[in-house]
């Protein structure tokens, strides 16, 4: 029999598993490998996105990311390897996808996304799947995909417990807004790197994301739009909760107040404190101008990894307030923790307690 079919004999041999589903075909693969997907973030989420869609024959991914693969990454980061330490995580995730599967064009954008960059980047994509690990990206991406009629499949992990949905414009589910229209207070809601996360989460909800992406492109099945599906690893249930559109919602509401983008990290109360990057405090050591270097991560990652070479102090973020008597005022500090979290409210502890001459480590 012969099929009249854009896919090249080598194409048909690769998705024979999909082509036997009436569900796919050649048809369907075919709307797959004409399909532009955009995945924000190269991390827990972001891997087995990237991984199942480029197998799946998603013709374009592109992928958002400007961060450095860490040896911490390794425990659920599946799209890199102990060789790529170091190594930006685009660059890991081309070569891993390349080899995965070469019919897939993948579109590396090398950058931190912002309110000034998101609708060029968004535009020339069919969907939007939210991997980032943050609220003020995450209300970046809704708003963004609200804005340009993008649908949004989003999902967060953290600890033991994940989440997904799927937020289709002018659907009557609503928007990432209608679910959570207000972030939680500053430092209620810790990151992964300060409350952990069991390393297979990522990968049970960001499979989750990729079936939903794939069930879209192919028109296909029961979406999880109007619903939000919750996931508790340690009691391995699955439940959901209905989701309606908020008519009071600020961005897709009948009387919308955000019809542009904003300031996220004002938005999400994320601290504003004075920063010094790597560069700057390499060059400032070896011109001589030391300052006190304070670690206040845990003391077991202290012993991962650590600047003692920089005559590094450990001090925890917890138990900060009661050691800042024994520190000099007067001296110049430059705090560090994992991912810059911690380090940022320490800085605005030091601050407030009269410390003017203290930084954030970026």
């Amino acid at each position: 029999m012969t099929m009249n079919t854009s896919l090249s004999s080598d194409e048909l041999a690769r998705y024979s598993r999909h082509l036997l589903l009436d569900q796919v075909g050649p048809a369907g693969q075919e709307l797959l490998k004409a399909a532009r997907v955009l995945v924000i973030g190269a991390g827990g989420l972001g891997s087995p996105l990237a991984l199942y869609l480029a197998a799946a024959g998603v013709g374009t991914l592109g992928i958002v990311d400007f961060d450095l693969v860490d040896e911490s990454n390794l425990q659920r980061q599946i799209l890199h390897g102990t060789q790529d330490i170091g190594r930006p995580k685009l660059e890991s995730a081309q070569q891993r996808l390349a080899d995965l599967n070469p019919f897939v064009k993948m579109n590396a954008h090398r950058e931190a996304l912002s309110s000034e960059n998101a609708l060029q980047i968004f535009k020339d994509y069919d969907i939007v799947v939210d991997g980032t690990d943050n609220f003020a990206t995450r209300y970046l991406v809704n708003d963004a995909c609200v804005l340009l009629g993008k649908p949004n499949v989003y999902g967060s992990v953290f600890r033991f417990e994940g989440q997904v949905s799927l937020f289709s414009p002018g659907d009557d589910g609503g928007c990432y807004r209608c679910l959570y229209p207000d972030p939680p207070p500053p430092g209620t809601a810790p990151s992964c790197a300060e409350g952990g996360v069991l390393g297979v989460l990522p990968g049970v909800i960001g499979t989750l994301q990729a079936t939903e992406v794939l069930k879209w492109i192919l028109q296909t099945g029961e979406s999880l739009q109007g619903r939000l599906l919750l996931f508790n690893a340690l009691k391995m249930r699955f439940r959901e909760i209905r989701l309606r559109r908020d008519p009071n919602c600020a961005v897709c509401g009948d009387r919308p107040t955000v019809t542009e983008l904003i300031d996220y990290p004002a938005f999400c109360g994320t601290l504003a404190v004075p920063e010094i990057t790597r560069t700057q405090f390499l060059e400032q050591w070896e011109s001589g101008n030391r300052p006190t270097v304070l670690d206040v991560r845990e003391p077991h990652e202290w012993e991962q990894q650590n600047l003692a070479a920089f005559g590094a102090l450990l001090v925890p973020l917890k138990s900060l307030a009661e050691h800042l008597g024994a520190l000099d005022q007067g001296q110049e500090f430059v705090v560090h923790c994992q991912s810059g979290g911690r380090s940022a409210k320490a800085v605005a502890q030091m601050r407030e307690a009269g410390f003017n001459r203290v930084f954030n480590l970026n």
